[in-house]
């Protein structure tokens, strides 16, 4: 597979296909499970929002996986099960469709928004129930229209296990702007969050980190970890103990307006498992 321009595998070719099989069967073979150690923080947030049922924005959501490990009571594990069983890969994608709307078991605590450049991906956690509503945009370049706009004047909670890096500040702000929601973003530590915080911060935002990192996923070749190594380097991050072992690693950044990210973080510090690396 190519590198995209971070130094990174690129995956993009399996999150354009109809149907996530293709995207679960290749992300299993690197283990990536970053979702599942994001699932104890996203339910966190969710309860403790004052809404009674939050809207949660899912930025670079794909095909809807956060929203998926809420709603059907499921782990990353499980779900490789699920989209690699030979059974379920010789379903049709009506088919697939139906036995993934079978899987839910609650859409009760919370309305999941999507956020994607990927249609085929929007659609099909749209058609699954793994989503109440998308959005299909790229605010790296373009302002909100009006629909997307009043879909972001409801949102409560932003969340993204992965997306800060390709998308920047701009996408973040124009997001913020609306409805100021409460965010949390797992970013790899080979990106900074600083500008995403500093511009949050012109909007009346403060950020806090939440202790602790988070593995992402197993480098996919000795090539790439080297390139992610010299990467971290560069930037001042030392990979020793965490990306010199195999895996790539995230931290955990949470902003709120009002002056309240660092009560936030520790709320979330106390979540269990949380991985020290």
């Amino acid at each position: 597979m190519p590198f995209d321009s971070t130094g990174k595998i690129s995956f993009d070719h399996i999150y354009t296909e109809p149907d996530p099989r293709p995207f679960f069967t290749t992300l299993q073979r690197v283990g990536y499970d970053i979702p599942q150690r994001a699932k104890p923080y996203v339910a966190k947030l969710i309860d403790a929002h004052p809404a009674e049922r939050p809207t949660l924005l899912d930025v670079g959501c794909s095909y809807g996986v956060n929203a998926s490990l809420q709603r059907c009571a499921t782990t990353i594990d499980e779900v490789y099960t699920h989209y690699t069983d030979p059974a379920v890969l010789a379903m049709s994608r009506d088919e697939l469709l139906e036995a993934d709307r079978a899987r839910i078991t609650d859409t009760s605590a919370a309305r999941f928004y999507g956020l994607d450049s990927s249609a085929p991906a929007l659609a099909y956690a749209l058609s699954a129930g793994f989503l109440d509503e998308t959005i299909h945009a790229d605010f790296e370049r373009d302002d909100p229209d009006s629909a997307q706009s009043a879909l972001l004047e409801d949102v409560d909670l932003v969340v993204s296990t992965g997306a800060v890096g390709y998308v920047t500040e701009k996408t973040i702000t124009r997001i913020a702007r609306g409805a100021r929601p409460w965010m949390a973003h797992f970013v790899l530590r080979m990106f900074s969050y600083a500008p995403v915080a500093d511009s949050l911060a012109s909007l009346g935002y403060e950020t806090a980190e939440v202790d602790g990192v988070f593995r992402q996923r197993s480098f996919a070749s000795e090539e790439e970890q080297a390139q992610i190594i010299g990467n971290l380097t560069a930037a001042g991050v030392d990979p020793t103990g965490l990306e010199s072992e195999g895996s790539l690693y995230a931290r955990l950044y949470v902003s709120q307006p009002a002056g309240a990210a660092v009560d936030l973080a520790a709320l979330l510090g106390a979540v269990s498992p949380r991985e020290e690396g």
